[in-house]
């Protein structure tokens, strides 16, 4: 279908009309696009999955590239970006979070990074894709007084990076502090805490 057309964009109308909010899982869609994520960003959670759910990924990659002339899911991934900018254009509610389902290669917090990467690929600002992923779901949650912007009074659960993602939005992948009720955590020995548990489990 177009997502220009009636049907789609009638529907965007209508959740909107009935205040019903979307989840970005644009990991998701991603990791079924031949060659995609690129293989470096797929590199950074090799160390925390089991061996075998890492086979097991790259095994299925492998298979998906295999069949890249016939695939539909560029197109696919395409299509539901272009739906969520009309969606958010029309005033509806956007909210961000990886689904880490799929065939394993999309875990929470590397899936997280790379679908803000992928809200400004679709064409959001990096700032967008910033609010998008944090403020609009305490705004949904009928939380936003607590948390959701940095602000006095609010909980204290941030990450500290190493440059600045409202300019480049690949920095989110730069966490230097994790922050989790005001107490800082180093995000290389929370990776290392669950090096090789994830997945198949």
């Amino acid at each position: 279908m177009d997502v220009e057309g009636p049907q789609i964009q009638g529907t965007i109308r209508d959740l909107i009309a009935h205040h019903v909010a979307i989840t970005s899982t644009l990991a998701v869609f991603e990791s079924f696009v031949p060659n995609r994520p690129p293989l470096n960003e797929e590199l950074r959670v090799r160390s925390s999955l089991l061996p075998a759910a890492w086979a097991s990924y790259a095994t299925t990659r492998a298979a998906i590239a295999e069949h890249a002339a016939d695939s539909i899911w560029p197109r696919l991934l395409k299509m539901e970006m272009q739906f969520e900018r009309d969606f958010v254009k029309q005033g509806g509610l956007l909210m961000a979070g990886c689904d880490p389902t799929g065939y394993g290669g999309v875990l929470p917090g590397f899936g997280d990074q790379r679908g803000l990467e992928l809200l400004v690929e679709a064409g959001f600002t990096p700032e967008q894709a910033i609010h998008i992923a944090t403020e609009n779901g305490a705004e949904w949650l009928g939380q936003e007084m607590n948390f959701g912007t940095i602000t006095p009074r609010k909980a204290a659960d941030l990450v500290v990076v190493d440059g600045n993602p409202a300019k480049n939005i690949a920095d989110v992948e730069k966490v230097d502090t994790v922050f989790k009720d005001g107490v800082g955590y180093d995000p290389q020995k929370l990776i290392q805490s669950v090096r090789g548990l994830v997945g198949l489990r």
